[in-house]
Parts: structure tokens; sequence; C-alpha cells
């Protein structure tokens, strides 16, 4: 398959699967630039994921989690999300997540935008969500959640330093509540 213009255009010539589950596709793909250089590029396509800002009524702080991701041995701070099932409306998808992780209902979903967190390597669509409100419901999963906090939006910047907020999606999500939907923005 080729693709690109005449400028940019690159052969695959195979994408070998490696490995392949509900959640991840690992291949390998055989790729010609233009000048005919060759390699070997290892891809990686999952599932669309939505993850949700969830502000609070004054729209002054974020609800964030706190876990432990094993992958990066440490602690952090994320938005609320997680795969949308085959089939499921993104919205839903996002709602149920936030629901079952942090034990709040969100109120009127909308869609924020959809970003690639890594185009050079993954096939990954996150689509992000804004929620303003949410009502208590129940308890956060265990197995999802080790805390749920209201964090301040002026704290936001700090933690990202920090590197208490080192997933891209987060980043993404909160900046973006930062720039657009944040208490005065503009």
């Amino acid at each position: 398959m080729t693709q690109g213009d005449e400028r940019t255009r690159w052969t695959i010539h195979s994408d070998r699967v490696v490995d392949e589950n509900p959640h991840i596709r690992l291949s390998i793909a055989s790729v010609e630039l233009p000048d005919g250089t060759r390699f070997d590029q290892y891809v990686m396509r999952m599932p669309r994921c939505a993850m949700t800002a969830v502000l609070d009524d004054a729209a002054e702080r974020v609800l964030l989690i706190w876990r432990h991701r094993f992958v990066i041995g440490r602690w952090v701070w994320e938005l609320p999300g997680g795969y949308i099932d085959p089939g499921e409306d993104g919205p839903a998808a996002a709602a149920r997540e936030v629901e079952e992780e942090t034990g709040y209902r969100p109120r009127a979903v909308q869609h924020a935008l959809t970003f690639q967190p890594m185009a050079g390597t993954a096939d990954s669509p996150f689509e992000l969500y804004l929620a303003r409100g949410a009502d208590l419901v129940g308890a956060p999963d265990p197995n999802e959640t080790e805390a749920v906090r209201w964090i301040p939006l002026a704290a936001i910047p700090g933690l990202i330093a920090k590197g208490e907020i080192p997933g891209a999606a987060t980043i993404i999500g909160v900046q973006h509540v930062l720039l657009t939907a944040g208490p005065r923005a503009g």
C-alpha cells in the first residue's frame, strides 16, 4: 500500500501481527520511504477511549482520581476514563467510566475533542468529554481508584510541573479546561 503525495510517498510492504487481544493489536510494519530507505516499525492499534474532565458547579475544580500505574511505577492523578465498548456511544461510555471510577454521575457530558497521543507509533483515539457538575451516587471501584478529589484548577499547573499528572490524556484534558472552560477563561 502506498500513501502520501509525491513529496511524502511511502509504501507499507507488510504488516505482521505480533500479538492481539481486545485492548491492543501489536504489529510490525515494513515501510519504505520515498528515497528507498526501508525499516520496520512497531505499530499499536487500540480501541477508542473516553476521558472526562468533570468540573464542579462553579467551574473552579476538576474531578481527578489518584491511582498507581505499575507500568511507570508511580502514583498519579488522572481524569476518569477508559475504553469505549464496541457499539457503545462515546458520551455514554464517558459517563459510565466517571461513575465507575469516582462514584459521581456527571451531568451534561459533551464531546470536546478527539486526539491521538502517540500518532507516530499508535492508532489510539482518545475522546475528551467535558461535564459541568456531578452527583455522588455511589462509591468508586476500589480496583480502579485509590482516592477521588475535586482539585482546584489553579493547582493543576503545579501538579503537572511536579510530575503528579504525567499522562498525556489527562494533561491534554486539564489544559483544555484551563484554556476554554475554566472560570473567566479568555
